[in-house]
């Protein structure tokens, strides 16, 4: 597979002039160019660089972690509540750290909301908020016995 420098600036989250400075240095293999155009054969999404004699190693940009938190509303928790009279918080916030409820969410920042029928979460929400954001619940409740963080 072949790429071209902003093509592959892009993908490996560097500036072009630097991909530019690698292939002038003669530092990345199989580039070539075609007209104005450089081509540059990459293997597994990177390029083959040979190592620099000074500085730093190269670092291409990381993949993201999985930090996505999952926010939807607990129709069970509404149920009992419904039935019983409390008022125990049924916003459920899923992420890496593990299951918060709250009576309410503030995301400080984009979000989207996503419905799969199909394909539901480990809890059975076919319907929720995803936020790569940080996210903060509020348990208005004191003797609520569901954790907060």
């Amino acid at each position: 597979m072949y790429h071209s420098v902003t093509e592959l600036a892009e993908k490996l989250g560097v500036s072009t002039s630097r991909i530019r400075f690698l292939i002038n240095t003669g530092r990345i293999k199989g580039a070539f160019k075609v007209g104005e155009i450089w081509v540059i054969p990459v293997v597994d999404s990177k390029p083959q660089v040979t190592k620099g004699s000074r500085g730093p190693e190269l670092s291409w940009k990381k993949c993201r972690p999985d930090f996505i938190s999952r926010i939807h509303v607990n129709q069970q928790e509404i149920q009992r509540n419904k039935e019983t009279g409390a008022r125990e918080p049924v916003i459920s916030v899923k992420n890496y750290k593990g299951n918060n409820y709250g009576h309410e969410v503030i995301i400080h920042g984009c979000c989207r909301v996503v419905y799969q029928p199909d394909n539901p979460l480990d809890c059975g929400a076919k319907v929720w908020i995803e936020t790569y954001s940080r996210v903060d619940h509020i348990n208005r409740n004191e003797n609520s016995q569901k954790a907060v963080v």
